[in-house]
């Protein structure tokens, strides 16, 4: 589906329908409804052709900025040129309704917290795809909008944390995985025994773990219960599957930090970079494959799942 061409034309409908509507009279409460139906596919068409070369927080902030200067030229300088009998444009009305509400969602989204759906297996068993969680956008400091360099310093990123970044190689998408090595560590894995500075996280077998993907294969893994510093985790690891695949390491910022075998690797972690794993140790695209990650990609903290419409009893579960 060409998206691109979805959002022009719903832009070019919506400046048709526009121009099409008739006048607000007097005594009418409401803009027509074609002028209505105009102005909605208008800010979706544009939203959505800013999305396909910008990121939803740059997207945000090109609004907030442009309807809140519409309604600040409208209240200090516009509304006292204009005659008292005369109507206020319609751009303006809907400048002025948008306003507060995009700020609202603006700051919620840049500074609080922030939805996110899994899309993928990768961090199966905790996470798994059709779970929408909750991010705290704050916990590792708060951060400049579409930049994000820290203003004012929180919290820092922790051992095992299960983090939501921007991924390296297509910052418009977002990846979610566990941090396993902050800067300055050495990440080894091999053999599937995963060690941090030298140090084995140690790991006991808890059973088997199966699932099914969105077509219809199968997967059998085995389930290990990691233990890493004071955070204990699921991971699945599929027996006799290759340790890494040595063909689908890419070429990345601080490649000549690591070394890789057919038995695995070991990485040194860049000076403001992190290194992330997925649970689903053999079903994941992770640091493993395409480097690090910068620590001005880090969208925030996964904390909860909200709701999981094919397994209510997910709801509420805090993220380990």
């Amino acid at each position: 589906m060409n998206w691109l061409w979805i959002f022009a034309v719903l832009l070019v409908l919506g400046i048709v329908l526009i121009l099409a509507a008739p006048k607000k009279k007097p005594e009418d409460k409401d803009q027509p409804i074609l002028n209505q139906t105009g102005y909605l596919a208008l800010v979706i068409g544009v939203f959505g052709l800013l999305a396909q070369f910008m990121s939803f927080t740059a997207v945000m902030l090109v609004f907030v900025l442009v309807t809140g200067l519409i309604a600040a030229l409208n209240r200090f300088v516009l509304v006292k040129s204009r005659p008292a009998e005369q109507l206020e444009p319609s751009w303006i009305e809907y400048a002025r309704g948008f306003f507060p509400v995009i700020l609202a969602v603006f700051v919620l989204r840049s500074f609080l917290v922030e939805p996110f759906q899994i899309p993928s297996s990768s961090m199966r068993p905790g996470l798994v795809v059709g779970d929408f969680i909750l991010v705290n956008k704050f916990a590792y400091g708060i951060r400049t909008p579409v930049l994000n360099n820290v203003l004012v310093p929180v919290g820092t990123v922790q051992h095992g944390d299960v983090v939501v970044f921007n991924f390296p190689p297509n910052p418009q998408v977002n990846f979610i995985k566990r941090i396993i090595g902050l800067p300055g560590d050495t990440v080894e894995y091999r053999n599937k025994q995963l060690l941090v500075n030298g140090k084995p996280v140690t790991d006991k077998p808890v059973g088997s773990y199966e699932y099914s993907e969105s077509n219809l294969q199968f997967v059998a893994t085995q389930r290990y219960r990691e233990t890493f510093g004071s955070k204990e985790y699921d991971v699945a690891r599929v027996e006799n599957s290759p340790t890494l695949y040595l063909a689908a390491v890419r070429s990345f910022p601080g490649r000549e930090n690591c070394n890789y075998d057919d038995d695995g690797f070991v990485c040194k972690v860049p000076a403001g970079q992190y290194f992330a794993m997925g649970d689903n140790r053999d079903n994941s695209d992770d640091s493993r494959y395409w480097g690090f990650v910068p620590d001005n990609m880090l969208v925030g903290k996964a904390f909860l799942i909200w709701m999981n419409f094919g397994d209510f009893g997910r709801v509420g579960s805090k993220i380990h």
